[in-house]
Formats: structure tokens, sequence, C-alpha cells
């Protein structure tokens, strides 16, 4: 079993990195593999709503020059997922937030992998970011992995938040909890306990009449009319 370790900061070794390292602790002396995947220091570039990926049926961005596609890649083989990220005005980091509406609204999500935030701040916002943090996995059919607090360390410096021993405690307990969580499932499994099987999604904007799935694509053709007559040379990338 394998964890995807996603760090969402500007700072490659920075105080997010240090609360995602005590997670990984944990995890690997609960036996679990983890894998890291770095969202910055480099720009990531926000969905423009081209809508390429769900009419191409691609599985992933139709823009590849970052990180967003060899994470969904990777999420292929890794059973569950954690997203780090510091506070920026009582919210995510830009450049994990732009990473994660790609990688989700292109994958369709990681439907039931267990799924956890942690975020890392100098004094205050972290509630608010883990919240918008946790709506990734809630809207994507993942399990929400706990801990014993919010997931969030208290910091100006990686040697500061290994002051914060209640924050460091958490982030243990949320290693133990996902290794749980994932052995569980995998338990489960071997017993003939499988995933529910999904219902057809059904889309609305809560005052049309219910449209039909070639109605629903042709909401997009706006987006795909002006998207494939200035960048046409995107049309056959990967």
């Amino acid at each position: 079993m394998k964890v995807l370790l996603i760090n969402g900061s500007p700072h490659p070794k920075g105080c997010t990195y240090r609360a995602l390292s005590e997670v990984e602790k944990t995890l690997r002396i609960e036996g679990i593999e983890t894998e890291w995947l770095q969202a910055g220091p480099h720009p990531v570039r926000g969905c423009m709503g081209c809508g390429m990926c769900r009419k191409n049926k691609l599985g992933k961005c139709i823009f590849g020059e970052d990180n967003v596609n060899v994470a969904i890649a990777r999420m292929e083989e890794c059973d569950g997922l954690i997203v780090g990220s510091p506070v920026h005005y009582a919210a995510a980091s830009g450049a994990v937030t732009s990473f994660l509406d790609r990688m989700f609204y292109s994958s369709n999500g990681f439907p039931y992998k267990p799924g956890a935030a942690v975020v890392s701040c100098r004094r205050a916002g972290s509630t608010a970011a883990l919240e918008q943090l946790n709506k990734y996995f809630m809207m994507s059919n993942m399990p929400l992995v706990p801990s014993a607090y919010w997931n969030m360390v208290h910091g100006n410096s990686p040697e500061e938040v290994e002051q914060d021993l209640e924050g460091m405690m958490v982030m243990r307990t949320l290693g133990r909890n996902m290794a749980w969580m994932l052995k569980s499932i995998e338990a489960g499994q071997k017993n003939g306990l499988l995933p529910p099987k999904p219902e057809k999604k059904t889309r609305t904007n809560f005052i049309r009449k219910i449209e039909s799935q070639e109605d629903q694509l042709k909401n997009y053709s706006p987006y795909f009319n002006s998207y494939n007559k200035v960048n046409k040379e995107f049309k056959d990338e990967d």
C-alpha cells in the first residue's frame, strides 16, 4: 500500500514539509509506502474551464507543463492521498488550489481512496484553509481521514513547527489513522466487501429541467469552439 504526499508549498523543505514528514514517518512505521510530489515552486496554471479533458475523455489535463498529470498518474498506483499547504490569507496557497482544481476535475477524483489535508500557518487562518482543501475529497467519494484535532501545525520555521507538540501529535495520529483505514479497506476487499456501485450523476442548476448527457455536453461547446480556434496546437498533445 502506498500514499502520495503532495507538498503545495513553494518552499520544498519548509513548515509544510516538516508537518508532512511527521505523517510520513508514522506511515512507514505502520508499513505503508510513501511517495512525494512537489506542487511548487514553479508556476501552476489555473483551470481555464476549456472542458477539453471531459470532451476528449482524457482522464488528465490538456496542459502538461507542470506536475498535475504526474500526480494523476501516480494516484493510479497509490491507495491514499495527503495534501499539504501553507496558509495564505486564510486559504490554501494559490499554487495548490490551481493544482487540485485541475487534478480533480480532469480525473474525476479518486473514489474510495482515503484522503486528508494538512496545513501550516504562523498564527491563524488554518481552519479556513483546511476546510477548503477537505472539499476536494468530500466531493469525490474519498473517505476523509480523521485525527485527534484539526490537521494543522503552527510555526514560522521548521524548527518552530517541531515545538508545536500538539501539532506533531496530530500529524502522527493522522498517519496511524491513514494506515488503519488503508488496512481496513484491504481487509474488507479480501473478504468480498467492494466499494459501493456509483449512481449515475445528475447535473442541474436547481431551476432547469434535468438534461440528458448529450445536452450537458452541449453546454461545453462554447469552450470547445473558442479553445480550438485559438489553441489548435494543444488538440493532439499527449
